[in-house]
Order: C-alpha cells, then structure tokens, then sequence
C-alpha cells in the first residue's frame, strides 16, 4: 500500500498546531532575527520571500523595512495565522500564499530578498528550492538562511536526527554549515561565511508544540539516559530531557 506523500505528513504535523509556532518564543525572537534585521537595515527597501513562513515571524520582521513581502508555506492553517497576525499588526504590505519550496509560482527575477528560517530542514528536495530561490531573486539580490545545523562529527550528527525525527516525523535532515555552503554554490549562489549560534530547546514545550506521541518522547528520553560523555557535552543534556542545538544565519549573494 503506497503511503501518504511527505507534503501529507507536514501539512498533518503543521496544520493543527499552527497557533503553537505563533505563539512560541523559540520562534518568536533570537539572536538570529536581531542580525536579520541588521541585515534589512543596512539595504534598500525591496520585495521579499519567506520560504516555509511557519508562525511568520520572519515575515513579520521584513514587511515593515520591505515594498512587499511574501509569506510562502506548505499548511493554510499557518497561512491563515499569518494573515490574522498581519491585519493585527497592521502589516498591510504583507501576502500569504500556499505552495511548496521546490516548485515557487513567481517569474524570474522576482524578488530583491529571499529568506528562510527554521523551515529547510523539513524541505523534501532541498536543492530543488534552492535553485528555485536562485531564478526568483534578481541580479544583486540576497538570500538569508536561518536554520539548525548539524554538527560535523558522525555521532553527534546521528544523535541529533534521531532526536528530530522522535519528534516530528516531517523532520528530513538538519544540514551541516559545509553542506549549506556547498548546496548554496551548487545552486549559483556565493555564500558567506555563517554566524553561529546556540538555541536551548525547554523540553516539554518542544515536544508539546507539535503534539509528540508519548510513545516517541519516551523513546527520546530513553536515547538521552544513554547518550554518551561527548553527546552529553555537546547538546548541554538537562535532567528535564532539556538540551542545546547549534543553529546559523547564512547569506548567499545572487
């Protein structure tokens, strides 16, 4: 019996909990939103895309310093939030618009600014959306990409997947700092060296905001009380099952 297409599985993760990833504080600020906008201030207003908008939070950043902005996700559900959220803050250069990262709806040399946050790493062909970023940016252009990463060592790199997809089976891959540089390059783009940082996740509200099987945290759980010297280092374990990811900001010229 074939299964449900991976575009399911996300609009089945998302769309019910979409409320949760407007109202989460995670998403809701962190260092990597304060340099976005650094990087907004320190160029022309233009058109802007936020690819897998989620919660919009990014989207709301950019409309006030854009022309226009772009609100792009997978889930209506989280594009009716975004909207609501938008009328409320009076965003009214702000659109919403449905469809998936690998096959984007706008002409050639569409936009002055494409970003994305915490949204590649569910992306099903992230190379796809890439080079589709790449046609819809116009020459001079930038693309920002915010998102965890994964770390370079086997264990580590295993041992957060793992996690990930416990979690939230729409999880595809957190890609290391060299394989964003690589697939950015690969897709015509001249990354820049990333920015880095640290996001502690609280435990129970991670697994909460998408509405984890108890059978999957347990299973998580069970993977922490036996991870080892170097993976308790590395993620800052918690008794709470709490833990540290890396995470980056990451812009590629046009």
């Amino acid at each position: 019996m074939p299964g449900k297409s991976h575009e399911t599985i996300v609009n089945a993760q998302f769309g019910p909990r979409a409320r949760a990833y407007l109202d989460s504080s995670v998403h809701a600020g962190g260092e990597d939103l304060e340099q976005l906008g650094l990087i907004l201030d320190g160029r022309p207003p233009g058109v802007a895309l936020d690819l897998g908008c989620g919660g919009g939070h990014a989207s709301f950043l950019i409309a006030p310093k854009a022309q226009k902005t772009i609100a792009y996700d997978l889930s209506e559900p989280m594009l009716e939030i975004v909207r609501a959220e938008a009328v409320r803050r009076g965003l009214d250069n702000l659109e919403a618009v449905r469809g998936a990262v690998e096959s984007l709806p706008w002409p050639d040399q569409s936009f002055d600014l494409v970003a994305t946050r915490y949204s590649a790493h569910h992306w099903r062909d992230v190379d796809a959306a890439l080079r589709e970023a790449r046609r819809v940016l116009k020459p001079g252009g930038l693309m920002v990409v915010m998102d965890v990463v994964a770390p370079e060592h086997p264990l580590l790199d295993t041992w957060l997947q793992s996690q990930e997809l416990l979690r939230d089976p729409s999880h595809v891959r957190n890609y290391s700092v060299e394989e964003w540089q690589a697939k950015l390059e690969a897709s015509g783009f001249r990354p820049s060296i990333a920015s880095s940082f640290r996001l502690r996740l609280e435990f129970s509200s991670w697994v909460r905001r998408i509405d984890t099987p108890e059978a999957h945290v347990q299973a998580i759980r069970s993977l922490q009380a036996l991870a080892g010297a170097q993976v308790n280092e590395h993620f800052a374990l918690e008794a709470d099952g709490s833990f540290t990811l890396d995470a980056m900001l990451m812009t590629a010229a046009g």
